[in-house]
């Protein structure tokens, strides 16, 4: 078997996620913003265009009229809002209400985008973090390179101890030291070797949530067990767009474990959708920011299962966890609590099941150029333990059950700290990895799909097939 292959090569795609930070960016994506200095094998993508499904593939690339036209409608929503407000909130105290919604702390961080983004490497919104712990007390979230003794700084660098957006509603500013490595060192593909770990690599005679998924040159792990909301209502998988294409293939086959030039296996699909980066106003709509350059990483892909496949192998149950309730929508009115501080399992195929806590929510940063990119949920494991692994690209992120619910999934992994960027949460203790996150329920919308989440669902839907 050329295992060799495989690993040299998938720190392209599918099983970098450890590699990848969530201040950092796939430098390919810069060809589809600037199709003159992409490879002709790149230019189709570019410019929004949509591939049709008989190629196996299409990408929701932004147009830039759509871009254009919610960056003017930010710039006039709060540039209407800072009128004779802006001024006179700074320097000192706030007096009105303390915010207590995902929405409020979105709207204070794009009332404030300018002086946020000015002295920091990227924010989010959640509560204050101290010693390590998450707070109750609601805050934005400020990643800077280094903390020092507010001394040492001029009096410009130094931010605001709280800021107040409309309406006098204010909150807590908590500035987090983000350490950053540099270029990723080439390591060994790190992963546990457990009994589950082990069936989900192909010693099991089931495949579901958390199993090893492979295209002809990377691995990832397969996220769900899926219905398309289109068409005949095919019965797939949703893992990671960067686990299942490669743009050099424009007919992108996944099998389980191996494909036949790596190893045994079984071919499952050919991707049918996919998506990486979308605007933003199709994701926290004018809430986002004022940057008029911003895109959301959507990392997704529908694999629909092979005619020939058998699907009395497929189950809906996630190995370790057990059955799934329905996917937790998150909704930006809902009680910063209701998402901040939860802790959350997955079962992906590298690490197999570890457990963590959602530190941050709507991770925004800013690349060389200016763009601008978020991606949604920030997980850090537990006890000093990354949540992920070298190869668990698209697993399901499940909120743990309360008052004995089923744990409810709320999104699915895309990238990883590992060796590249990590957060300095404790003094004395090192820097700890992060895991970044897609919300489930608006990538399911985004590409017409619906989650299967009991077996019973499944056996109807292909007997009515």
């Amino acid at each position: 078997m050329n295992q060799n292959r495989l690993d040299l090569r998938a720190h392209h795609s599918g099983s970098t996620q450890s590699e990848e930070s969530a201040l950092d960016l796939e430098r390919s994506y810069y060809d589809h913003l600037n199709p003159s200095s992409s490879p002709s094998h790149l230019q189709p993508f570019a410019g929004g265009a949509q591939h049709s499904e008989s190629t196996a593939a299409y990408f929701s690339w932004p147009t830039l009229s759509r871009w254009n036209d919610a960056a003017e409608d930010r710039a006039n929503y709060f540039g209407n809002l800072q009128k004779g407000v802006l001024p006179e909130t700074l320097g000192r105290l706030p007096t009105g209400q303390q915010a207590t919604t995902l929405l409020e702390l979105m709207t204070i961080r794009a009332f404030h985008s300018k002086i946020l983004r000015r002295f920091s490497l990227g924010t989010a919104i959640g509560f204050r973090i101290r010693g390590g712990v998450l707070t109750d007390i609601p805050a934005i979230l400020v990643f800077v390179a280094h903390k020092v003794h507010r001394q040492w700084l001029n009096h410009v660098q130094c931010l605001p101890a709280a800021l107040e957006g409309p309406g006098g509603v204010w909150c807590d500013v908590d500035v987090v030291e983000f350490s950053y490595y540099g270029a990723p060192a080439q390591t060994s593909k790190e992963q546990l070797y457990t009994e589950l770990a082990d069936g989900l690599r192909g010693s099991a005679s089931c495949v579901g949530s958390g199993s090893q998924v492979a295209s002809q040159e990377t691995y990832g792990t397969l996220g769900a067990i899926v219905k398309s909301r289109t068409g005949n209502r095919e019965v797939g998988f949703l893992t990671n767009r960067h686990v299942a294409v490669d743009l050099d293939y424009p007919n992108q086959k996944m099998f389980h474990p191996l494909p036949p030039s790596l190893g045994p296996g079984v071919y499952l699909g050919a991707v049918e959708r996919a998506t990486s980066f979308i605007t933003d106003d199709l994701w926290y709509g004018i809430f986002a920011g004022t940057n008029p350059e911003t895109f959301v990483r959507a990392d997704g892909a529908f694999i629909p299962f092979a005619e020939d496949f058998n699907m009395n192998n497929v189950i809906t149950t996630v190995k370790g966890v057990g059955e799934i309730g329905d996917v937790n929508i998150i909704d930006l009115q809902s009680p910063i609590n209701s998402l901040i501080g939860r802790q959350v399992v997955k079962v992906g195929r590298s690490s197999g099941l570890t457990t963590g806590t959602i530190m941050a929510y709507a991770l925004e940063y800013n690349d060389e150029k200016g763009i601008c990119f978020l991606t949604d949920f920030l997980v850090v494991g537990e006890n000093q333990q990354t949540f992920d692994l070298e190869g668990d690209s698209g697993s399901l992120i499940l909120l743990t059950g309360q008052n004995g619910e089923k744990p409810r999934p709320v999104g699915i992994i895309w990238g990883g700290t590992a060796n590249r960027g990590r957060l300095k949460l404790k003094v004395g203790q090192p820097p700890e990895n992060w895991t970044s996150g897609v919300d489930l329920g608006r990538l399911l919308d985004l590409l017409e799909l619906d989650l299967i989440t009991t077996n019973e669902a499944l056996q109807g839907l292909l007997t009515f097939s």
